[in-house]
């Protein structure tokens, strides 16, 4: 089966090519899109990812002095990826919930509240500028929390 543009694979047509073949030769596999599992959080480039671990990160150092700046003038309200984000949230939930829904009417009750437990523990459906932005807020904490256990 030829797919993508020009017989070219996206990662997301690849991985769902091979947990097909995974399925046929009998192991369990799934290609489920980030945004299915309720992943919110953007996923990096190796070379970012890499660079983020060792503290080198020039693209993250500068993601997160905006979201520093942003954070000083708070004013995240009108951010048209944190609607974008919020509809996909709201719509992923209801069809979860319809799946629950489903699998309660055929007599899957135990799988029906997993479903539901699913949709309650998802992560907070945040921007990178938000998930970036409630890291400095944990860092701080955690600086102030530090400072008072070793003046004590």
């Amino acid at each position: 089966m030829q797919r993508g543009v020009g017989g070219v694979y996206t990662l997301r047509e690849w991985r769902e090519e091979f947990a097909s073949h995974l399925r046929r030769v009998g192991v369990a596999a799934n290609a489920t899109p980030r945004f299915v599992r309720g992943e919110t959080r953007p996923r990096k480039s190796d070379g970012i990812y890499r660079a983020a671990r060792r503290g080198a990160s020039t693209h993250q150092r500068d993601r997160v002095e905006a979201a520093a700046v942003a954070l000083r003038e708070a004013d995240p309200a009108g951010d048209p990826a944190k609607l974008r984000i919020r509809e996909t949230r709201r719509d992923l939930e209801r069809r979860w919930l319809a799946t629950g829904d489903a699998l309660r009417s055929q007599g899957q009750s135990a799988l029906a509240d997993q479903t539901r437990q699913f949709v309650r523990n998802l992560p907070p459906a945040r921007t990178e500028r938000e998930w970036l932005m409630a890291g400095l807020v944990e860092q701080r904490r955690s600086r102030r929390v530090d400072s008072l256990e070793v003046t004590r």
